[in-house]
């Protein structure tokens, strides 16, 4: 790269030469832009899910329980058969009991208020690691489902560089009440393959 076209633009700009402690420091400007990066740029801050992690969660969460009139009504959970009660796409919480009903729109809305509380969970207990839209996007779901993202093994790992072995650590997560089920096995090798992309 021919450096003194830049050098001549900028003294033009400015109306005089420049200090030698000036050169110094577009020099190292300069060099710093050329290098080849030796990791992954990391995402911007905050960092969101993407239209495949939302998918993602969608497929698993299921807006269940809608009655002839259209509504959606609350279920047990299927590990407990009991606390915590769900309705729409995977919402919980104060308020969410038997005999909860909710229009489409208000399911809506809550995923959208979830997945973003949830992908700001994910974004803080990362920091700063090197982390690709996939790798996110699989990580939000698995915290939007165990909510452990700050406790999990797999966090740790994904932090050190260690992407293979978080990966792993998904499949650890398949068990509710005690047992393993089928639906969280499946989703876990969702979340794994997705993680996998990146």
């Amino acid at each position: 790269m021919n450096r003194s076209v830049l050098f001549n633009a900028i003294r033009r700009l400015i109306g005089r030469g420049f200090r030698h402690s000036e050169v110094l420091v577009l020099d190292n400007a300069i060099d710093e832009m050329l290098a080849p990066s030796a990791t992954a740029a990391p995402m911007p801050r905050p960092r969101t899910a993407s239209a495949a992690g939302i998918a993602l969660i969608q497929r698993f969460e299921g807006c269940a329980r809608r009655r002839p009139d259209g509504m959606i009504a609350a279920y047990p959970d299927p590990g407990t058969g009991g606390a915590p009660w769900t309705i729409g796409w995977g919402a919980t919480g104060p308020g969410i009991g038997p005999g909860t009903v909710w229009t489409q729109a208000q399911c809506d809305a809550r995923l959208e208020q979830d997945i973003a509380r949830h992908a700001r969970d994910v974004d803080r207990a990362l920091a700063d690691a090197p982390t690709s839209q996939a790798q996110f996007d699989a990580l939000v779901s698995f915290h939007f489902n165990t909510g452990a993202i700050t406790r999990a093994t797999l966090t740790r790992r994904h932090r050190a560089g260690d992407h293979g072995g978080a990966a792993a650590e998904f499949a650890r997560w398949n068990r509710a009440g005690g047992r393993v089920l089928p639906g969280l096995v499946r989703r876990r090798e969702a979340e794994t393959a997705l993680y996998r992309q990146g």
